[in-house]
């Protein structure tokens, strides 16, 4: 579904992109590791064309997204973000309905909220949540509320950026399996970047590892604990000494 080859991304002497190859199988759920500042969120803004990379190959379905119709292009997507980005002036609904209310992907106010009311029940929150305010609620719900978002236009691809940053180990654990039900139940192609490798062993069918401006491991999440891979196992087992320098 998703390919990028040979990807790089300077920001003037920062080189946070170094040549990043990666393929994401069509219907997996695809789970990108790695210290603060290594280029997870980099590589996800360079795959949505949010950011423009220096040189490299992103292609989707085997077409080059920089020549893609921006609209036709971003339709296909799902994202739930690190901080939830909800809109406090919108309700719960319409904060879920946001792209049903206008552009490509429009559709009438009463089926939008239809929509985003079935989408809540799917995340486990009540038909009661749909006209209260995000801050109304609690920090677990408003992000029930997101990925609620970002499944109501039934996208092919969701990214998820850090999901259960903020959580209680109760409520992330929630998370993980809403994560893990959904993508199954979409046949969605997910790529999801995160610390918490509880996270990475409920919502991964594939792993990559990201340090140093690529990729130095990937491949399946049941191979990860046996890897051999020095970084990979650093990193999983949060060690301080290894490849990785830790910052003191």
């Amino acid at each position: 579904m998703i390919e990028l080859r040979d990807v790089h991304k300077a920001f003037g002497a920062n080189r946070v992109l170094r040549g990043v190859n990666l393929t994401v199988p069509t219907g997996r759920s695809m789970v990108i590791i790695g210290g603060s500042g290594t280029g997870k969120s980099v590589t996800i803004k360079c795959i949505l064309g949010l950011v423009k990379p220096d040189s490299g190959t992103i292609l989707l379905d085997g077409q080059d997204v920089a020549r893609a119709e921006r609209d036709a292009f971003l339709a296909r997507f799902g994202m739930l973000f690190q901080g939830g980005a909800l809109f406090d002036s919108l309700t719960v609904w319409q904060n879920v309905a946001f792209r049903l209310l206008r552009g490509a992907l429009r559709r009438p106010k009463a089926e939008a909220r239809a929509i985003a009311i079935e989408k809540l029940r799917r995340v486990g929150l009540k038909p009661e949540v749909a006209d209260l305010y995000p801050a109304e609620l609690s920090g677990g719900m408003q992000k029930r509320v997101g990925l609620a978002r970002a499944i109501a236009a039934e996208p092919e691809i969701i990214f998820f950026d850090e999901p259960t940053t903020g959580l209680d180990p109760i409520m992330a654990g929630v998370i993980n399996e809403l994560i893990r039900e959904i993508v199954t139940e979409m046949g969605a192609t997910a790529i999801t970047i995160t610390h918490d490798m509880a996270s990475v062993r409920a919502i991964a069918d594939n792993v990559a590892m990201l340090h140093d401006g690529v990729i130095q491991w990937t491949g399946p999440v049941e191979r990860m604990d046996n890897s051999g891979n020095p970084y990979l196992d650093q990193f999983i087992h949060g060690r301080a000494d290894g490849p990785i320098e830790a910052v003191r």
